[in-house]
């Protein structure tokens, strides 16, 4: 079933360690969100595949641990869950040493800075300083983006090696979200070895119309791509060219400071931005 959370990847074999009570709680507690914040225990089951007995069990399991909340027929989301992915945060302490650096990056740009990370075909926002609205939907700690088609994705989706990126490509759905949206694989992997090239990748109105992006790489002490850092803004404010030419310089810094904060070693971090060419080569996007 396309609900089921073990049919998107290889199914694991019995006696490998895959417990699958505990994946179908998790794709419960997957199954809420802002369109069905509200459920009822068929939906719930409708919603991921499940028997309702199962679902029943499963959410009747969650409410006594505290993770949801029952209203009548219908369950919700209690705030205890977000226990499970402030646990995430906190265990990197890394991320709070890199708010105050995004703060003055918002501040020096006056565009919004997102902090993400990439979860198989998606980026997951890790740290957000907002100073204008600039998608139609609101962007927060926890949202997720598709990765093919953002300026962070494609940063990370660099990082990966040549057959993983082309794993990710082919699971990702790849839709045109606009007319501006590349979802060609060929076209997709020259772009994104044209990101690690450049060591940055712009991405303009591919993800939604008016929305222009570029993003950069937070590498640790091995030289991993762990994060991406981007600025946003609305084309009609900031044009790719001027994003290009005012932010990029400010935005490959702070992400150079942020990955002197995780270890990289100073002369990789120089040698990417000081890389001859990396700024007048046109926008990898």
């Amino acid at each position: 079933m396309a609900n089921d959370p073990v049919t998107s990847v290889s199914r694991p074999r019995p006696g490998d360690g895959f417990v699958q009570s505990f994946a179908r709680g998790l794709e419960v507690i997957r199954s809420f969100s802002a369109t069905s914040p509200e459920m009822n225990i068929s939906e719930v089951a409708e919603r991921t595949g499940l028997t309702r007995a199962g679902a029943r069990r499963i959410l009747l399991t969650l409410l006594q641990l505290g993770y949801v909340e029952q209203r009548g027929k219908n369950f919700r989301l209690s705030p205890r869950i977000l226990d499970l992915g402030f646990a995430y945060l906190s265990s990197m302490p890394f991320w709070n040493r890199a708010e105050p650096m995004m703060e003055r990056l918002a501040d020096q740009t006056g565009e919004s800075c997102s902090l993400a990370v990439l979860d198989d075909t998606e980026v997951v926002y890790v740290m957000r300083v907002h100073t204008h609205k600039i998608l139609s939907v609101n962007l927060g700690v926890g949202s997720r983006l598709p990765a093919y088609c953002t300026s962070l994705g494609r940063v990370l989706l660099a990082g990966l090696d040549d057959a993983a990126l082309l794993q990710r490509l082919l699971r990702s759905q790849r839709l045109a979200n606009t007319a501006h949206t590349v979802t060609d694989l060929a076209e997709l992997q020259r772009l994104i070895l044209a990101t690690r090239a450049n060591g940055w990748a712009l991405v303009c109105e591919e993800l939604e119309l008016g929305l222009v992006a570029v993003s950069a790489p937070v590498q640790d002490h091995t030289g991993r791509v762990v994060a991406a850092l981007n600025v946003s803004g609305q084309v009609g404010r900031t044009t790719p060219v001027e994003m290009q030419n005012r932010l990029l310089p400010a935005l490959l810094e702070t992400a150079a400071h942020l990955s002197l904060q995780m270890g990289c070693p100073p002369a990789r971090v120089l040698a990417r931005l000081g890389r001859p060419g990396q700024r007048g080569g046109g926008p990898a996007y």
